[in-house]
């Protein structure tokens, strides 16, 4: 029997909340690490997905709970990725319009805060989610709920509690244009007490098989190493062999056929469901600025970002004579995303659960860097590869009896 991981006790105190929190990507990277966690989710789809993978999930739209409802008391670390289509390149880009509105919201909150600590009268969160509401696109003002929830925490007493207890740790994700937003976040939270780390990261630099960029903002109370997250693999960068661009002892970044075969050798995926040939993805989008000139690559390189339009994707042999082959499946897709091959997607739109979700490989890395945990080894990732949904107490029952 082998030792128990010497930041088990750390691990052991920590409990997650996630808003917003999709099909699943940060709480199966919380799973991994045996850290309990229940996200929040509104979309019936992606919680039915969550339901079927076995994540504790309160259904429900994030703006009507709060730190101190029952179910959330013993929550200390608190983590979100607010919905992000209006600040995402491939949106309208209202959100970007927004940010100068968001800036001044923060800052409000911050006021808020401020005033309910004195004990004095003003404007009070009430009368900001109504201004809120009020926006173009409601998502916008989405990405501000994760520090009502952290002044909530500071304010008020948990369920059953005598005194506030604010969140130990703070881990936010979102899109690379949602940066400027973190940063705004970072200047009140350390007005209140937080040390912040904000940085937009690649997730191919941490052994996700997919270019993503991905803006993160962790807040806690200790201050952050220089070493803070540092990538574990190479960035990619087209036409460049990973060997040719090796420095600082890091792995080569992973690729879309090096994912797959490491799942065909070690989950027992079926022959006639292996994807045995070259290929190259062919993007829906263009590349360049050129809608005509449509961006590649191919299996021996990481995928490009998985967005929910992944389906639109056509997949043709790697030679001369570029043969139309079968698309993506859902299971190829979530692999180059990092989660597990039987992942149990349900639900209607599932190309785009898959593209909205965190990496959960990715989730691994900054969960065990934000709570101070050990760095994930090899038996955390062979645990996510052959990861499947944890039985229910009934389900135990049942198969005692059938045995």
């Amino acid at each position: 029997m082998s030792n128990a991981p010497s930041d088990q006790p750390q691990r052991g105190r920590f409990h997650l909340v996630d808003l917003f929190a999709g099909p699943g990507g940060l709480d199966l990277a919380a799973e991994i690490l045996d850290i309990p966690s229940i996200g929040i989710e509104w979309d019936d789809d992606a919680v039915a997905t969550r339901l079927a993978a076995r994540l504790k999930t309160e259904p429900g739209d994030v703006r009507l709970f709060g730190p101190g409802n029952l179910g959330f008391e013993e929550c200390n670390v608190l983590s979100g990725g607010p919905p992000c289509q209006t600040f995402s390149i491939a949106g309208s880009g209202s959100g970007r319009k927004a940010l100068d509105l968001v800036t001044g919201f923060i800052h409000r909150m911050h006021a808020w805060y401020e005033r309910e600590k004195a004990g004095e009268r003003g404007e009070n969160w009430e009368d900001i989610q109504r201004e809120l509401d009020k926006l173009d696109d409601e998502r916008t003002g989405l990405v501000l709920q994760p520090l009502r929830w952290i002044f909530e925490a500071m304010l008020r007493p948990r369920h059953g509690g005598t005194a506030p207890e604010p969140f130990e740790v703070i881990v936010l994700e979102q899109v690379p244009a949602v940066i400027e937003v973190w940063h705004e976040y970072e200047k009140v939270l350390r007005k209140v007490g937080y040390k912040t780390y904000a940085k937009v990261f690649h997730t191919e630099q941490y052994g996700v098989p997919q270019t993503r960029r991905r803006a993160v903002l962790v807040a806690r109370h200790d201050d952050f190493p220089k070493d803070f997250l540092s990538p574990t693999h190479q960035q990619y960068r087209k036409g460049v062999a990973p060997a040719e661009a090796l420095f600082g002892g890091r792995a080569a970044w992973v690729s879309m056929s090096d994912a797959l075969n490491d799942v065909y050798r070690h989950v027992g995926v079926k022959q006639a469901d292996r994807r045995a040939k070259r290929f190259c993805v062919v993007s829906n989008y263009g590349s360049g600025g050129d809608p005509k000139a449509r961006g590649r690559r191919e299996s021996n390189e990481p995928s490009a970002t998985v967005t929910g339009k992944w389906k639109r994707n056509r997949i043709v042999s790697a030679d001369a004579r570029e043969t139309e082959m079968e698309r993506l499946s859902n299971e190829e897709a979530g692999v180059f995303q990092s989660f597990p091959y039987r992942y149990p997607w349900r639900g209607n739109d599932q190309a785009q659960q898959i593209g909205n979700a965190v990496p959960p490989r990715f989730g691994v890395h900054v969960l065990s860097a934000a709570l101070q945990l050990d760095p994930p080894g090899d038996d955390v990732w062979e645990k996510l590869l052959r990861w499947k949904p944890r039985q229910t107490e009934t389900q135990d029952l049942d198969n005692d009896q059938s045995a």
